[in-house]
């Protein structure tokens, strides 16, 4: 009885002091999800993957882009492709250094290619890694899109987009 007393209080203080040394940690991984969410509104990902990166495009001009939620990519991969966009797809490229001066799918340097689509803007390689960070967070691997991402995406505006419950109607 009293080795098992005293297995509980150990067992509770080492999950205290994990909690207590990880908080400080969920906190800053939430800022980063979120700044990769505004990296994502900011620069028009939406407008070709959609708002939650279901393929449901915002603009029926844009071209159309690849549904995240399914995504088999690594965030290798996730990153390489942001950066360096894809030929011939309509994914542009929005690595201030893709291709010049760092090459991009394992080539050496080289001139941008002539068949990517133009980007909003260049994002820093700090910005691509926080949409990355996004994606990984509350995208991929992701069913059907529930009113907490809507709420989550959204903030302050999600009365405005999202659903609501039969107990807020």
């Amino acid at each position: 009885m009293i080795g098992s007393t005293f297995d509980r209080r150990c067992g509770a203080s080492l999950l205290i002091a994990a909690l207590a040394f990880c908080a400080p940690s969920l906190a800053q991984d939430d800022a980063k999800v979120r700044a990769g969410l505004e990296v994502w509104k900011s620069t028009g990902c939406a407008e070709c993957h959609g708002a939650f990166a279901d393929g449901e495009k915002q603009r029926d001009e844009a071209p159309s882009g690849a549904n995240l939620r399914q995504t088999r990519l690594d965030d290798a991969a996730l990153t390489e492709t942001i950066r360096c966009g894809r030929e011939g797809t309509g994914m542009p490229k929005f690595g201030e250094d893709a291709y010049t001066p760092r090459g991009c799918y394992g080539k050496p340097a080289e001139t941008v290619p002539s068949g990517l689509y133009p980007a909003a803007r260049a994002l820093s390689a700090a910005e691509i890694d926080a949409v990355v960070v996004y994606l990984r967070a509350r995208v991929v691997g992701r069913r059907a899109v529930t009113k907490e991402e809507c709420e989550y995406y959204y903030g302050k505006d999600a009365d405005l987009f999202c659903e609501k419950d039969d107990e807020d109607k």
